[in-house]
């Protein structure tokens, strides 16, 4: 699991701090500030980036909004981004309104307006709408992550670093290695995502990493995972185990 990971393209110095401390605060890694347009494109392809916080106008041009332009032109490199503005221009803000920003907040902003923004980008960003509905842990499904809502943050979890998952009515228990997380959300939607070489149903409740499988005790139906963790397998899915090397 790692954190979600947030840009922050700001000029200002006080403005960049706060940014800062609400989002580390609140259990988002800050990938890096920018103060200029050259400066957000290195980070931004430098590092792992999940949200952009941009201010539209950096040393008085409106660079933010070149940046955004700029990383909208390739979709697979595109990530949800915010736009920050002290500005009242109505052309600016028309043209700002081209590149498609996920929130669209006016200076000076508040701590919460800043949290709220990073979790509706995700929601849109994914096409996942009225997800974070409450305080209580929820998710948005990326291509290869889960993001998970835990109080006033998102937890980031990649598919890859699952160990298996347990379904309990309309609830899962996501399993890594380490830690354990329960969301609301459906098998059905959950098995969308996850590839089907990958995840195999072990049991009607249980849905495993292939590989994360250390051994298969046959006599005793379970499956053992790195961890030790250890799930039921019924005889009616049994017939992946033709296509792994891993039988004891």
């Amino acid at each position: 699991m790692s954190k979600v990971s947030v840009l922050i393209i700001e000029d200002t110095p006080a403005e960049s701090e706060a940014l800062v401390k609400v989002l580390t605060q609140n259990n988002y890694a800050i990938a890096g500030v920018a103060t200029t347009f050259s400066d957000a494109l290195a980070l931004f392809y430098k590092n792992t980036v999940d949200i952009v916080i941009i201010d539209v106008f950096l040393n008085g041009s409106p660079e933010g909004i070149t940046f955004a332009e700029t990383i909208n032109i390739t979709p697979d490199i595109s990530r949800p981004f915010v736009f920050l503005t002290s500005s009242n221009d109505r052309q600016i803000f028309e043209r700002a309104k081209l590149t498609k920003p996920f929130s669209f907040l006016l200076k000076p902003f508040n701590e919460l307006e800043i949290l709220y923004a990073v979790e509706m980008a995700v929601e849109k960003f994914y096409e996942q709408s009225n997800v974070f509905l409450s305080d209580d842990q929820d998710t948005v499904l990326s291509t290869d992550s889960l993001f998970i809502k835990k109080k006033n943050s998102l937890k980031k979890v990649l598919i890859d670093d699952i160990v298996y998952i347990e379904v309990e009515e309309r609830y899962c228990n996501i399993i890594t290695e380490h830690e354990k997380f329960v969301i609301m959300i459906s098998l059905t939607k959950i098995s969308e995502l996850l590839e089907k070489n990958k995840f195999v149903k072990t049991h009607r409740n249980y849905i495993v990493n292939a590989n994360k499988i250390e051994e298969i005790v046959l006599h005793d139906n379970l499956v053992i995972l790195k961890g030790n963790h250890k799930v039921t397998l019924s005889e009616k899915h049994k017939d992946f185990i033709k296509k792994l090397n891993i039988l004891r």
